[in-house]
């Protein structure tokens, strides 16, 4: 029986304004992530990862703005709240973040419980502070960390143990789906392993909705049901995990698990992707990887590729299959 759908991102166009133009960091980007299901977004960096995770918030820096495309979750179209409705109704209590490197994410001047008492004070209005710090002790307890260390400033933490804090703030006030923008950015592989393994520990029990933003394919086979391959910008290869990895069918997904290497077969010479992604002020006609491309052709310089369903919930954008 399939799950019911949580998050219907359609048709996502998001640009930022520079003075020499518009960056089209992501465009006519769709997806979709159902209930208790982990959906991976990977790809290089600068391909729009982490702006489809500001723009589901609606929480882009001010020079960013959604041009075009809806964000549907429990039905509610995202794209058309205002700020004051995002703050009510979505942010922390429906869709919360943890941010891209916890030491950076975390005020400095503020412990760690009031950091999290602020965020659930602000959102759930008749919840008094003792209740917040009580429920800040537990969320602490939870994500592995002594419940006394509420009282404790940031720079008294780890890297590991700030990353728990970021998860435990995510989680402050019940929500539904939470996005990890590269939440092992900046640890070693042993505590980003436990990290990790407790995201996908807490999906579990609180029966969460998980988007894995990364660019290591490594994470995602180890926490997500699916994937979603992202280059300059677009979604170019969609659907479940084992499908994506077994039979990768866009040339650059292909190059992706080429590039990554596998410590179980024998001894090859690792493969690199030629070339640099593209300047998304102008990006290249067509197909967006043409030039990186050894099976482009003429069409894939003209034409943008569709975006087409080759079975099992598994979608390609690609002249290759088009012609097959």
């Amino acid at each position: 029986m399939s799950k019911p759908t949580m998050l219907d991102v359609a048709n996502l166009t998001t640009y930022y304004k520079i003075s020499r133009g518009y960056v089209r960091a992501v465009e006519n980007v769709s997806f979709q992530v159902k209930e208790r299901e982990a959906m991976g977004l990977a790809g290089e960096s600068g391909c729009g990862k982490t702006t489809i995770a500001l723009s589901l918030l609606k929480i882009l820096p001010h020079n960013g703005s959604i041009k075009s495309g809806h964000i549907f979750f429990r039905g509610l179209d995202l794209a058309q709240l205002d700020e004051y409705e995002m703050r009510q109704k979505i942010r922390w209590k429906k869709v919360s973040i943890v941010f891209q490197g916890a030491m950076n994410a975390l005020n400095p001047v503020y412990n760690i419980g009031d950091q999290m008492i602020e965020a659930i004070m602000t959102h759930e209005l008749e919840t008094s502070k003792s209740k917040a710090e009580e429920r800040s002790q537990k969320l602490l307890e939870l994500v592995g960390l002594e419940p006394s260390r509420v009282n404790n400033y940031p720079h008294e933490f780890s890297g590991g143990m700030k990353q728990r804090a970021m998860i435990a703030m995510a989680l402050a006030c019940n929500p539904e789906l939470i996005i990890g923008d590269e939440p092992g950015t900046a640890l070693d592989v042993i505590v980003q392993a436990q990290v990790l393994k407790l995201i996908k520990e807490l999906k579990e029990k609180l029966n969460l909705s998980v988007i894995m933003i990364t660019h290591d394919l490594s994470i995602i086979t180890e926490t997500c049901d699916k994937i979603a391959i992202m280059y300059a910008g677009k979604i170019v290869e969609y659907g479940d995990i084992v499908t994506v990895f077994k039979e990768p069918l866009h040339p650059y997904t292909r190059a992706l698990v080429q590039s990554f290497p596998d410590i179980t077969a024998a001894k090859t010479r690792m493969k690199s992707i030629h070339g640099s992604p593209p300047d998304l002020l102008s990006p290249p006609t067509g197909c967006r990887f043409h030039p990186r491309c050894e099976y482009a052709m003429d069409i894939c310089r003209k034409k943008e590729p569709p975006f087409l369903n080759v079975g099992h919930d598994h979608s390609v954008g690609c002249h290759l299959l088009s012609k097959a």
